[in-house]
């Protein structure tokens, strides 16, 4: 038994899942375990493609690149394409990436994949922060309004508090705003403006 190889098992399988890892605690489409197995499973065919055939003529080159082709399947799964917003690319591309983090580990390069792996947590997260920070919500917001009176009046309010009102529909009594929001008047202020709505209900857009 070569240890060896199974240490580079091994290896793809952690650095995928510390990946998976950061995916899963933001409820995303796929999470740690996706991620372990698509680095372990990528590991595992450059290892054979490299030890499998002995003496034999054989490009591993040629598996790698199959590797990179079928992966673009599983990336195509987790990309939700919802109400005019596409969902899930980063994870996708997250997917991919992982892919390669397994080939290199399946390769014996360590430094290269746990850099790698590395890199993409931290992008991941700083991203994160910073949309968390400054980045903007668009969301539509509705609520039972009478007349265009309480529309306006509704309008007025969300535009004191730094929303931006794009568009707005009344209908049989209920109107519905789509509004630009940023992250923090999403968590601390907006909650407090519904709770002085008639029968609010807030539906995420992108």
């Amino acid at each position: 038994m070569d240890w060896n190889l199974i240490l580079r098992l091994v290896i793809a399988g952690l650095l995928g899942g510390f990946v998976g890892l950061e995916r899963e605690l933001r409820a995303k489409e796929a999470g740690l375990r996706t991620h372990f197995i698509v680095a372990l499973g990528s590991a595992l065919f450059m290892i054979i493609s490299q030890f499998a055939f002995g003496s034999q003529q054989h490009d591993a080159a040629r598996v790698a690149a199959q590797v990179v082709s079928g992966i673009g399947f599983i990336g195509a799964g987790v990309i939700i394409f919802q109400k005019n917003v596409i969902r899930g690319v980063t994870t996708a591309s997250g997917l991919w990436v992982v892919a390669a983090i397994g080939l290199a580990c399946g390769a014996g390069m360590w430094d290269v994949a746990v850099a790698a792996a590395l890199l993409t947590v931290i992008c991941l997260e700083a991203v994160h922060f910073a949309h968390k920070k400054y980045g903007e919500k668009f969301v539509e917001l509705q609520a039972d309004c009478a007349s265009s009176a309480e529309v306006e009046d509704v309008i007025s309010l969300l535009k004191s508090s730094g929303i931006s009102v794009e568009t707005w529909t009344l209908n049989a009594g209920r109107a519905s705003f789509q509004i630009h929001v940023r992250q923090g008047v999403f968590i601390g202020v907006l909650p407090g403006l519904m709770s002085s709505l008639k029968n609010p209900s807030l539906e995420q857009l992108s």
